[in-house]
């Protein structure tokens, strides 16, 4: 991004770099008032106060390298600012990161953290990360991890860094992301993957629920067995080879063995067993990863599991 030029109004004028090609402006400029509301993104927009090379553009309109975008004063209220995260939280979260370059944060994220603020929350780990790295103007984050769900979780610093992950997760085999899953039951060593498409609902409460259904999206989950607690429990891998959301968890429901913990598709009676081990947590956790660096070398990560899980095998397995 070229540095803008403001007039005496305060006015700025921004110079679209390359890396920047193909982003909607909406996005654009979210990213750039810090505390924007999306109404006031979209009023100032529709009133023709944002101009892209002197003429009006729409939300969805996509910027081009070298588009001259005028950035009118906004503003803002400060009720209206992100509450600050709490100290706790961002020792955490400074503490939990693996791996860090110039272009990618990737971090073993704690259980019940969700991966950014809404509904109701006021923060989450992208909003903590912005607090812990206030000079890095991009943080975006690259997927999503359920909030109770625990692992690596990849943060792009630069939008170079974002497009060559997405493009990754999109191609077959391009990255290879591996859960550990404690389940219900004896899986049986023959059931090597799961096959069924997947289709969200949205309840009238707002909650999203997916359930499995001929008129979803395809989806497949591999699965392997790590270790037996008999006929009770069974500590899987599971490897995602499409992207959909609680895929694992409605995966392994399907199969007849929910996840430990899971208060959407898990088996009640199951769950409070664990947890009389100690066990309070969704037991789903994202340990491996293998991702392709833009250098054409690969980065090899792998996420420890917290006390609360370790524990609680420990007790299964006595």
């Amino acid at each position: 991004m070229n540095e803008p030029a403001s007039s005496a109004s305060g006015v700025q004028l921004l110079e679209v770099a390359p890396e920047y090609a193909g982003q909607r402006i909406d996005n654009f400029l979210l990213a750039r008032l810090k505390g924007a509301p999306k109404t006031l993104i979209y009023r100032i927009l529709r009133k023709g106060e944002v101009r892209v090379n002197k003429g009006r553009v729409k939300p969805d309109y996509k910027l081009q390298a070298g588009d001259i975008v005028r950035v009118p004063p906004v503003r803002l209220p400060e009720r209206d600012e992100p509450a600050p995260v709490a100290q706790g939280l961002l020792e955490r979260l400074e503490a939990a990161i693996l791996y860090e370059d110039k272009a990618l944060i990737v971090l073993n994220k704690p259980a019940g953290i969700a991966v950014h603020g809404g509904s109701g929350l006021s923060f989450g780990v992208i909003e903590a990360l912005r607090q812990l790295r206030p000079e890095v103007r991009e943080l975006e984050l690259v997927h999503r991890l359920d909030r109770d769900t625990s692992g690596l979780l990849m943060v792009a610093k630069k939008r170079s860094m974002l497009r060559h992950l997405h493009e990754a997760l999109r191609r077959d085999g391009g990255v290879d992301k591996r859960y550990m899953a404690l389940v219900r039951g004896n899986w049986p060593t023959s059931k090597k993957k799961v096959a069924a498409p997947l289709q969200k609902n949205n309840l009238r409460s707002g909650e999203r629920m997916v359930e499995v259904s001929i008129e979803g999206k395809e989806a497949l989950t591999l699965f392997r067995v790590l270790r037996r607690f008999g006929e009770f429990a069974t500590l899987v891998e599971a490897s995602p080879v499409t992207g959909r959301t609680h895929q694992i968890r409605v995966h392994a429901k399907h199969a007849g063995h929910p996840i430990a913990g899971d208060a959407k598709y898990g088996d009640d009676d199951f769950t409070r067993e664990i947890r009389e081990l100690g066990g309070k947590r969704l037991f789903l956790h994202a340990y491996a990863l293998k991702v392709p660096m833009p250098d054409g070398s690969e980065l090899q990560l792998e996420a420890p599991v917290d006390q609360v899980w370790e524990q609680t095998l420990e007790r299964l397995g006595a």
